[in-house]
């Protein structure tokens, strides 16, 4: 997910896509875990836009 995506986001919005995220980013854990990953790139980028999103979130909050 680009960054002017996550922009585009209503603020009201992020905070339920950040928690399906991190389910997301349980299971490819668990699937990991495992030894069936397809992708192991795809959790690191998971992580990145969780924490794009509680960016954009702090942001909003602080009038930016």
């Amino acid at each position: 997910m680009k960054r002017k995506e996550i922009r585009d986001i209503p603020p009201e919005e992020l905070p339920g896509r950040i928690a399906e995220l991190r389910k997301d980013l349980i299971r490819e854990n668990v699937q990991r875990a495992a030894g069936s990953a397809k992708n192991p790139g795809k959790m690191r980028e998971m992580k990145k836009n969780i924490a794009r999103m509680l960016t954009m979130i702090s942001m909003k909050k602080e009038g930016g």
